[in-house]
């Protein structure tokens, strides 16, 4: 199937998962991880209508979005050091991977040299898994109370990435619990915060992830195939 044929069978299925639970697609963000695959794969895939695109790595982010034609937007999906925030400056409109204050500092430093803010969401650890970054459940409130303080950030929820599991329905108590997190979170009404956006799902499981309240869900393989 062609790439456009892959991104028209994702939105139904998203349509479809949003119809289960009486929430509006409209809702519901895909983006297109698209890590790995070159700019030429990207311009096709926005031909065909996808504009929002999801990149795992800086340095081939850098060199991609110079080459795409296209004009998309694009997030920042991966592990982030804090040496490589510069070259994000101005090229994304959201980091999903905000894990730590030293990091969050960082970004706003970036930022403030544009004089305006950027999106992030906190990188939230639902598996307690050593081998992933994110923040644990428990000491996310804290690192919210900072980041708000910081003024070059807008903090507009959380994303999480659980254990890959076969069966999705085996993850669904990862999903409801990013999502009981960010009620949490809600309910401090902590200036500047926002909770809309939970960032969560991924091929295999992005249908669970939207019956539980995903707004952004990362697509890769479904959309471009395989890594290569």
């Amino acid at each position: 199937m062609s790439i456009r044929e892959n991104i028209e069978g994702i939105q139904t299925r998203i349509a479809a998962a949003c119809a289960r639970v009486g929430r509006d697609p409209a809702e519901v963000r895909l983006v297109a991880v698209s890590k790995t695959k070159p700019a030429a794969l990207i311009d096709e895939a926005a031909a065909a209508g996808q504009r929002l695109f999801g990149e795992n790595y800086v340095q081939e982010f850098a060199d991609k979005a110079e080459a795409v034609r296209a004009p998309v937007e694009w997030h920042f999906i991966g592990a982030l050091q804090s040496n490589k925030v510069k070259y994000l400056r101005g090229k994304v409109t959201m980091i999903h991977s905000l894990d730590r204050l030293s990091l969050a500092e960082e970004i706003n430093r970036q930022w403030a040299k544009l004089d305006r803010p950027v999106d992030v969401l906190l990188e939230v650890n639902l598996g307690d898994e050593s081998s992933k970054a994110g923040t644990g459940a428990e000491e996310a409130i804290e690192l919210v109370r900072r980041v708000a303080e910081l003024p070059f950030l807008r903090l507009r929820g959380l994303m999480a990435l659980p254990p890959w599991l076969d069966d999705p329905e085996e993850v669904r108590p990862y999903f409801r619990r990013l999502r009981e997190v960010a009620r949490r979170i809600e309910a401090l009404n902590i200036p500047g915060v926002s909770m809309a956006e939970l960032s969560m799902g991924m091929s295999n499981d992005f249908e669970v992830a939207i019956e539980e309240g995903a707004t952004l869900v990362r697509v890769g393989t479904a959309i471009f195939g395989g890594r290569g």
